[in-house]
C-alpha cells in the first residue's frame, strides 16, 4: 500500500505516518478559480533506477519565475503517496520546505533554481494503474490526468510545459526493451544492467510523459512524411502477439497519410512507438511519440477479432495518432478544457473512419453511441456541459459528453462552415497555438476568424448541459407549406433555465406526387420558435429532418406512420432512412409498453413494421452493411429515454415480443438472407463485412421467433466459422437459448481460446449480455471462475459492464442486479477507484425508473455512500447521482 504523509508539528518537515489519515470530502475545483502557475519548468531531467518492486526516481527540475503569473516564493509540487528520499536546491540541502497533504512545498528566494528530488515507490503494489505500475513483469506508465504525481513531485497540471530528458537503467534480462517519449539518443551497458537515454524536444505537460520497460518484440515499418522525414514505426507487444499487429500497423500508416492530406498535419519526430499493455484503465494514451495502448485496440486477426474489433483498432490507432497535434502540440490550459483535445480528436477519428469505410454506416454508429451513452448522461444527475464548471475528481469527466458530444459540437461548426472553410479555421488554430496550452475559447475564436463564422450565441453549447429538443410540424394550406420549429433545452442539475442554442439542421421536403425532394437545405434553428415557408406543394410534403444527424438533438415531428414508412423505404439520405425506421419502431414500442394500444392497433403497427423490414431485406439497391443497420431495433436503453418514467420489464416485453413476431412472420426472408450471405467468403472488404452483419441479424430475429430453427442454424454457423465475427455472433445467439448446443458452444469456445485474454473476455461478455432467463446466476458463477480477476480492468468490464448493459438481467424486479453492481463497486474501489467509479453510472438512472425499481436502485447508491473511505472518484459519482 502507498503510505500517506502528514506534517510534523515539531519542525515542519514530514515524517512517515503510521496510518493513512481519515478521508476528507474531496475539494471542489472550479474553472473560474484558474490562475497561471507561479513557476515555469522549462527543463525536466529524470533518472529511473527500475525495479518491479522498487523503483528510484531522481528528478532534476529547472525552474524560473513565471512573468505572466502572480509572484509567489512557494513552488507547489504535487505528490500522491510518494516517499521522499532527498531534496536539494541548487546542489545544496533544501531547508525551506514542508508538506501540505501529499504535496511538497518548496520556498525559493531567487528567480531561477535547480531542484533535485529523489523518490522511491513499489510499482507492483500500484493496483490503481496510474503513475508507474507493473503489468505481467513489465513496467509502464499512465499519467493522464494526474498520474505523474505518483512518480515524482512535480507541478502536475497541463499548463506547465517542459522538455524532458530521461535516463533509465535496469536488469537487461528483465527489461531488455527501454522506451520513452521522443527520440532515443544513447544506450549502454553496465554489467547485468543496461541503460537508455531519451529526449523529447517538444515541450509537453507531465500527463503526456511515458515510460515502458519489459520483454517485448516489435512489428517495425517506416513512413515518409510529406516533408520527406523518414519515421521509424514500431508496435511493441509480447512475443506470442506479434502476428496480430499487422492491422494496427496498416491503420497507423493510413492515419499518418490521411492527417497530412485532410488537415495538413505532419509528424514531427524520428520515431513513433506503440506499446500494447494488458492491464490498462483506458483504451489508449497519446503520450508524445510513445502511445501506450490497451491490447484490445492493437491485436487483431480473423480468428480472434470481430469486424467491430478491426474497426475499433483502426479508429483508436487513428485517434491517438491525431492527438499528436490536437492534444500534444496544442494541449489544454486546464482540465476544464478537456473537450478541446478530446472532442476535436474524436471528430477527426470519425471523419477518418468515414473515409476508410462507409460514411453512412460510420455515422449511424457514432449516433448510436451518442444516444446509448451521452443522451442518458445529459438527462441524468451526472449531466454537465462539454466544458464543465467544476469537479472533485477529474477522472470522472472523461465522459461521453466531453468526448462524443464535444465532437458533435465541432461537427456542427463544420456543417455551418463547410469543409473548406472549416479547414481554414483549423489551420489558423494550429498555427496560432502550436506549443501552447490553449482553451476552448481559443478554438472558437480561430473558427470565427478562419472559417468566417459568428459563434457568439453558439458558445452556449460549451456552457449549457442537456440535449435540446426540436419540435417540427408541417402546416399546409393550398400551395403554401410552413415548417414550424420549436426549441427547448431541458433543465439539468444546477442549470434550471436554458437559452435557445444554434442548431444546424439539414432538411428536405419530399413531394408526395413524385416521391422526390426538391433539394436539401441547411436551416439554423437559433430561436425558441421559427417558421420556414415552402411553395409549390399541392399536397402536404413529407419532412426529412436532421439529415446526416447534423445536430445532437432529439426531434419530435408530427408525422404519420405511413410517412415514416415512406422515408424508411425511399429517403436518399442513408441516415434519415435509418432514422425513419427507428422512429417507426420506437413509436410503436413506447406506446405498447405504456398500454396505449389495443390489439387491433398493435397488429396494424406490427404489419407496417414487418412490411418495412421486408422491403429493406429485398431492396437490392441497399448494400448489406447498410441493410444490417436498418434491421437493428432501437435499444432498450434508447426506448427508456423516450419516457419520463420507464418500466424496464414492459419495454423488454414489448421489444422482445415485436422481435419474436417479426422473426416468425419473416422467417423465410431471414433464412434466405442468411443462406445468401453465408456464401460470401471471408475478407475485410465492405461486401463481406456486410454479409456477416446480416447473418447475425437474421439469427437474432429467428432466435426470438423460431428458436428451434435459429438454434440449428447458429450451431451450424458456429461449427463452420472461419472467423471470429461469425463464431461470436452464433455464440451470442446460442447463449440465450437453452439446449445442448449452448453448452457445447460455450465449452468449445473456452477450450479453443483458453489463455487468450482478449477472447476469453468475449466469452465472459457473451454470457453476461445474454437473454437467457438465468443470466444473473450465470454472472454469479462466472465471478467465481478461475479466470476472473478484479485486478484487470478489461476482465472486470467484460463481465460486469456487460451485465449492467443487459436490461433484462440488470433490471430484475428483485433488485438483485443492482445489488451485484453495488457489491462490485465496494469491492473494487480500494483496488482501482477509477474503474469502480464508472460502474456508478448505471445506478444513477434511478429517477427515470418506475417507483419500485427506482427505490431499489437508490437504496444501493445510499449503501455505497455510507461505506468507509470511499475514493474521491467513487464518492463524487455517488453523491452526484443521489443529488440530495
Amino acid at each position: 500500500m502507498d503510505i500517506a504523509r502528514t506534517p510534523s508539528t515539531a519542525d515542519g518537515n514530514p515524517h512517515l505516518a503510521d496510518a493513512p489519515p481519515e478521508p476528507q470530502e474531496p475539494a471542489i475545483i472550479r474553472r473560474e478559480d484558474y490562475t497561471p502557475f507561479a513557476w515555469l519548468v522549462p527543463e525536466t531531467h529524470l533518472d529511473f533506477e527500475l525495479g518491479l518492486e522498487s523503483t528510484r526516481v531522481t528528478a532534476t527540475l529547472k525552474v524560473e519565475r513565471n512573468p505572466a503569473a502572480e509572484a509567489s516564493p512557494v513552488l507547489r509540487l504535487n505528490g500522491d503517496g510518494l516517499k521522499l528520499e532527498s531534496l536539494h536546491c541548487d546542489g545544496e540541502d533544501c531547508a525551506g520546505w514542508a508538506m501540505d497533504g501529499d504535496d511538497l512545498l518548496v520556498t525559493l528566494e531567487g528567480d531561477a533554481h535547480t531542484i533535485t528530488i529523489v523518490t522511491r515507490f513499489d510499482p507492483s503494489a500500484n493496483s490503481q494503474l496510474m503513475g508507474l505500475f507493473a503489468s505481467n513483469g513489465m513496467l509502464c506508465t499512465q499519467c493522464e490526468a494526474e498520474g505523474f504525481r505518483r512518480i515524482t513531485f512535480f507541478p502536475d497540471r497541463p499548463d506547465v510545459l517542459s522538455t524532458y530528458t530521461l535516463r533509465m537503467s535496469g536488469p537487461k534480462a528483465q527489461f531488455p526493451v527501454l522506451l520513452s517519449n521522443g527520440n532515443e539518443v544513447a544506450t549502454g551497458e553496465d554489467g547485468d544492467n543496461h541503460w537508455a537515454e531519451w529526449h523529447d524536444p517538444w515541450p509537453k505537460p507531465s500527463y503526456l510523459f511515458a515510460l515502458v520497460a519489459g520483454q517485448l518484440v516489435a512489428n517495425r515499418d517506416t513512413f515518409t512524411t510529406m516533408g520527406g522525414r523518414r519515421v521509424d514505426l514500431a508496435i511493441w507487444v509480447r512475443e506470442g502477439d506479434l502476428e496480430r499487429t499487422d492491422h494496427a500497423m496498416d491503420s497507423l500508416k493510413r492515419s499518418m497519410k490521411w492527417d497530412e492530406e485532410v488537415f495538413g498535419r505532419e509528424y514531427d519526430l524520428d520515431i513513433y512507438n506503440i506499446v500494447a499493455v494488458s492491464d490498462f484503465n483506458m483504451g489508449a494514451m497519446e503520450n508524445k511519440g510513445l502511445n501506450v495502448f490497451n491490447t484490445k485496440y492493437v491485436l487483431a486477426d480473423a480468428d480472434t477479432a470481430t469486424d467491430g474489433d478491426f474497426d475499433g483498432v483502426e479508429g483508436v490507432i487513428a485517434h491517438e495518432y491525431f492527438h499528436n497535434w490536437s492534444g500534444n502540440r496544442i494541449t489544454c490550459r486546464d482540465w476544464f478544457q478537456l473537450s478541446l483535445k478530446e472532442g476535436f480528436t474524436v471528430l477527426r477519428d470519425q471523419l477518418f473512419s468515414q473515409d476508410m469505410g462507409s460514411e453512412a454506416v460510420c455515422r449511424i454508429g457514432d449516433v448510436r453511441v451518442l444516444r446509448g451513452v451521452q443522451f442518458p448522461e445529459d438527462s441524468g444527475p451526472l449531466a454537465h456541459p462539454i466544458r464543465p464548471d467544476s469537479y472533485r475528481e477529474i477522472s470522472n469527466f472523461y465522459t461521453s459528453t466531453v468526448y462524443n458530444k464535444g465532437a458533435e459540437v465541432i461537427r456542427m461548426m463544420r456543417s455551418m462552415a463547410g469543409p473548406e472553410r472549416f479547414r481554414k479555421g483549423t489551420d489558423l488554430y494550429f498555427e496560432r497555438h502550436d506549443g501552447e496550452a490553449a482553451t476552448c475559447e481559443d478554438f472558437i475564436r480561430a473558427m470565427e476568424e478562419g472559417a468566417g463564422l459568428d459563434l457568439e450565441q453558439f458558445r452556449l453549447w460549451y456552457r449549457q448541459a442537456g440535449t435540446p429538443k426540436i419540435e417540427a410540424s408541417v402546416l399546409h394550406s393550398d400551395k403554401t407549406t410552413l415548417l414550424a420549429l420549436k426549441q427547448s433545452v431541458p433543465p439539468t442539475p444546477g442549470q434550471p433555465d436554458k437559452k435557445p442554442m444554434p442548431v444546424p439542421l439539414r432538411i428536405a421536403m419530399f413531394d408526395r406526387a413524385t416521391g422526390q425532394h426538391r433539394g436539401e437545405q441547411l436551416v439554423i434553428m437559433d430561436e425558441a420558435q421559427k417558421g420556414i415557408n415552402f411553395d409549390g406543394f399541392a399536397e402536404p410534403p413529407i419532412l426529412s429532418i436532421n439529415r446526416g444527424f447534423t445536430a445532437p438533438v432529439t426531434i419530435e415531428r408530427d408525422i404519420a406512420d405511413a410517412d415514416l414508412a415512406f422515408l424508411a423505404a425511399h429517403d436518399d439520405d442513408p441516415f434519415a432512412r435509418y432514422e425513419a425506421m427507428q422512429d417507426l419502431v420506437t413509436r410503436h414500442l413506447v406506446a405498447a409498453a405504456d398500454n396505449r394500444l389495443d390489439d387491433a392497433a398493435k397488429a396494424s403497427a406490427r404489419e407496417a413494421i414487418g412490411q418495412a423490414l421486408a422491403n429493406i431485406i429485398g431492396d437490392e439497391a441497399v448494400d448489406d452493411l447498410m441493410r444490417g443497420e436498418l434491421l437493428v431495433l432501437p435499444s432498450q436503453t434508447y426506448l427508456a429515454e423516450q419516457v419520463l418514467l420507464a418500466d424496464p420489464a414492459a419495454i423488454h416485453r414489448e421489444r422482445e415480443g415485436l422481435k419474436a413476431w417479426l422473426g416468425a412472420e419473416l422467417e423465410d426472408l431471414f433464412t434466405a438472407m442468411h443462406s445468401r450471405a453465408s456464401k460470401v467468403p471471408y475478407s475485410l472488404d465492405a461486401a463481406a463485412k456486410g454479409a456477416r452483419k446480416v447473418k447475425v441479424q437474421a439469427l437474432v430475429y429467428l432466435a426470438a421467433g423460431a428458436p428451434d430453427v435459429a438454434r440449428a442454424m447458429a450451431w451450424e454457423q458456429y461449427r463452420g466459422a472461419d472467423n471470429m465475427t461469425d463464431r461470436q455472433g452464433a455464440l451470442m445467439v446460442l447463449a440465450g437459448i437453452d439446449g445442448i448446443e449452448r453448452t457445447n458452444a460455450l465449452l468449445d469456445f473456452y477450450n479453443r481460446y483458453e489463455g487468450n485474454d482478449l477472447v476469453i473476455d468475449k466469452w465472459f461478455s457473451v454470457q453476461a449480455q445474454s437473454l437467457h432467463p438465468n443470466a444473473i446466476e450465470h454472472v454469479k458463477a462466472l465471478a467465481d471462475h478461475p479466470d476472473f480477476t478484479l485486478k484487470n480492468p478489461n476482465r472486470v468490464r467484460s463481465l460486469y459492464m456487460a451485465f449492467a448493459a443487459n436490461p433484462h438481467a440488470f433490471h430484475a424486479a428483485s433488485g438483485e442486479g443492482y445489488r451485484m453492481i453495488a457489491d462490485l463497486i465496494l469491492q473494487l474501489d480500494p483496488i482501482n477507484p477509477q474503474t469502480a467509479a464508472r460502474f456508478v453510472t448505471p445506478l444513477g438512472r434511478w429517477r427515470r425508473l418506475e417507483p419500485g425499481r427506482s427505490a431499489l436502485m437508490r437504496e444501493q447508491l445510499e449503501r455505497i455512500a455510507k461505506a468507509d473511505k470511499l475514493s474521491r472518484d467513487t464518492y463524487e459519482q455517488v453523491t452526484r447521482s443521489l443529488g440530495d
